[in-house]
């Protein structure tokens, strides 16, 4: 995919939680188009918490459904560190009130949304 030119997106960090291989990839690819750099994967809650506490992370995508679990243990560590985040979904599910205030991308994701979500943690 060709970059999107998003201003200063090359020094940052993304976690990007999703434990669907081939949904991660596709995630992956459109972070790189927007300008970030490779980012931080996690397939899980405790792979996420580890690179939280590993790497700095500048923003985060969360898948909410993790196979079994929800993310939000992930959810409440980045939102601890002022992390901002956006939560993932195929759809139907209920955030929690604490984190009602969030950004929600929906399946099928688009390069467009995806790029909103994160460019407005940048330019706040």
């Amino acid at each position: 995919m060709p970059r999107t030119g998003c201003p200063m997106m090359d020094d940052r960090l993304v976690l990007l939680v999703e434990d669907d291989v081939l949904i991660g990839m596709m995630l992956v690819d459109m972070l790189e188009a927007i300008g970030f750099p490779e980012p931080a994967q996690a397939t899980s809650i405790e792979e996420a918490l580890a690179v939280l506490d590993a790497q700095p992370v500048a923003a985060a995508l969360i898948d909410i459904n993790l196979g079994e679990t929800k993310g939000w243990p992930v959810a409440d560590a980045l939102a601890a560190r002022a992390i901002p985040f956006a939560f993932t979904t195929g759809g139907g599910d209920i955030i929690p009130p604490a984190h009602a205030h969030r950004t929600l991308v929906t399946k099928p994701f688009r390069l467009t949304e995806i790029e909103a979500a994160l460019n407005a943690f940048f330019t706040e």
